[in-house]
């Protein structure tokens, strides 16, 4: 019996050795218990950042705003996670056992620190939707103004002496087609990231009012006086159609919705991965920490 024991207390002294070298002293199951919540941490800490970022992806996806704030916040928890697990896991990781783990785990905050100040531009961005406001205003208000215009002017023709019908016409042809050319210049200038292409679009808007205000002071004089209040209409119409194009150009230049996604695409994606690639590590390198198999 004796011998038998004797081997035991061996046994269990050899097992603390190759468990904790440096520390015999420390309570093996005290020992096992924090390598446990450790692992369990490594593991939190990749899902919770994935989280993050799949959320601040579909923030910046999203095509409503109450969405892209709803994933904004799922993005901000997430990360408020990891920051709590980086807290908890830091001192589980001093004893010099882990030295590479603690390295690992440096290596990912330093990361982590870095995309956190990206990403926050991205989410700032993607909230504003502006790219997306401004296409609400496109196929909303904007159409129904250009609409007002087209049916005032379309009131108006059939009103002209029977020697100016033909010129009437093609006037207020021009006219409405010069406002549907300003209308179908919206879209890609929403679209268009580069200032010097969204410019060259606002000339041609420009040059296009320019010629249906034209045709407009040109019809005020071919129509019958019964008929010029129609045209006064067109010119109310036109007015609130160019207000609204104003501010769809306001929007469509902040350009946060093409900016966050060009930032998401390019320089996070970037990030993501070697933050993703220290936490597998960091993950891996904790999992091989135990009772030594086959001792």
């Amino acid at each position: 019996m004796t011998q038998r024991l004797s081997a035991r207390a061996l046994g269990t002294v050899i097992l603390a050795g190759l468990l904790l070298p440096g520390c015999r002293d420390v309570n093996v199951n005290t020992a096992l218990a924090q390598l446990s919540q450790a692992q369990h941490l490594a593991g939190d800490l990749l899902a919770e950042f994935t989280r993050a970022a799949d959320a601040a992806n579909r923030a910046v996806m999203s095509e409503s705003d109450a969405q892209s704030v709803t994933y904004a916040h799922e993005a901000e928890a997430a990360k408020q996670t990891v920051r709590k697990d980086i807290d908890a896991l830091k001192p589980l990781l001093q004893d010099a056992r882990y030295a590479n783990e603690a390295r690992l785990l440096q290596e990912f905050v330093t990361r982590f620190a870095e995309y956190e100040a990206l990403d926050r531009r991205v989410l700032d961005l993607a909230v504003e939707n502006t790219n997306l406001q401004a296409q609400r205003l496109s196929f909303g208000p904007a159409q129904a103004a250009a609409d007002a215009f087209r049916d005032a002017l379309g009131a108006a023709v059939p009103t002209a002496p029977a020697k100016d019908t033909w010129r009437v016409k093609a006037v207020a042809a021009t006219a409405v087609a010069a406002v549907r050319e300003i209308q179908a210049l919206q879209a890609p200038h929403i679209a268009d990231a580069e200032d010097a292409n969204m410019a060259g679009l606002e000339q041609r808007m420009a040059a296009a009012e320019k010629a249906a205000r034209s045709d407009l002071a040109t019809l005020q004089t071919l129509v019958a006086p019964a008929a010029r209040p129609r045209i006064a209409d067109a010119t109310s119409a036109l007015d609130r159609f160019m207000g609204l194009n104003a501010q769809i150009v306001a929007l469509s230049r902040r350009n946060t919705n093409v900016r966050s996604l060009a930032l998401s695409l390019d320089q996070k994606r970037k990030l993501i991965g070697p933050c993703e690639e220290s936490l597998r590590a960091l993950r891996d390198g904790l999992s091989k920490h135990g009772y030594p198999v086959g001792r």
